[in-house]
């Protein structure tokens, strides 16, 4: 028999506890809720009493913020399933720190495979650096690493030292300026949708590039060449928007 999976609940709102409360028991059997507390003290007094597998955490909460809940321990021994309601800013801050959410209105396939994402994790306990990247998100406001998986473990990668992504069929290559490079599971699109705000462009279906990293670009062969002198290509599609948004004038 599957041991069960013990969670606590974590929110402000009776109701928004209570809705949480309901789809995990008719939807996720293998859950079984310990607690449910309606704001940070109270979770971290639960979860130091009933040392839960995972937390489903809302992150606007009065006094503490739900994020700021990993503060309060040295070690993170459980998982944490943010739940919020749509902001793009924090979509994109979990998605970077590879940190598991759900928005509200809760959607039952994605509560199901967030719950599956959990079971798979359960005993690990490797997620303190994603944590912590996602709690110096916020409080910067700003989005400036992301992290990846690498060898079994999450490696922090700061935007800075991306030089570009390139595209190898649902896979992509992260090349960085220490001309070491790493492959993720994620397609181009994801990146490219995360970062469009961070001085990458996607100049081609194959390649997104970090603008700050070009040394020069060729018109005639439609390339841009990067400063450890990688090229990328050009569509010539992309050709007119590159120009008028990238280059000096």
């Amino acid at each position: 028999m599957t041991r069960k999976i013990k969670a606590i609940i974590v929110d402000d709102e009776e109701r928004a506890r209570d809705v949480i409360s309901t789809l995990l028991q008719k939807h996720c059997p293998e859950i079984q809720i310990l607690d449910q507390c309606k704001n940070v003290k109270e979770a971290v007094e639960s979860i130091k009493k009933w040392s839960p597998d995972v937390v489903f955490l809302d992150i606007e909460m009065p006094e503490h913020a739900g994020y700021e809940l990993v503060d309060f321990f040295e070690k993170i021994e459980f998982e944490i399933i943010f739940v919020t309601a749509y902001d793009q800013y924090a979509i994109k801050a979990f998605e970077l720190s590879a940190i598991d959410y759900l928005l509200k209105p809760i959607e039952i396939k994605r509560l199901k495979e967030a719950i599956e994402r959990v079971q798979n994790k359960i005993g690990r306990h490797q997620m303190e650096v994603n944590y912590k990247n996602l709690v110096e998100s916020f409080k910067k406001d700003s989005i400036d690493r992301i992290i990846i998986p690498h060898k079994g473990e999450q490696m922090i990668l700061p935007l800075e030292q991306i030089l570009a992504i390139e595209a190898k069929e649902s896979y992509s290559v992260i090349h960085c300026d220490n001309s070491k490079n790493y492959m993720v599971s994620r397609n181009l699109k994801h990146f490219e949708s995360l970062l469009n705000d961070n001085s990458f462009f996607r100049c081609h279906k194959s390649w997104l590039i970090n603008t700050s990293k070009v040394s020069s670009y060729s018109k005639k062969n439609l390339e841009i060449t990067l400063c450890n002198e990688m090229n990328c290509k050009l569509s010539k599609y992309k050709k007119a928007e590159f120009e008028n948004n990238y280059l000096v004038k």
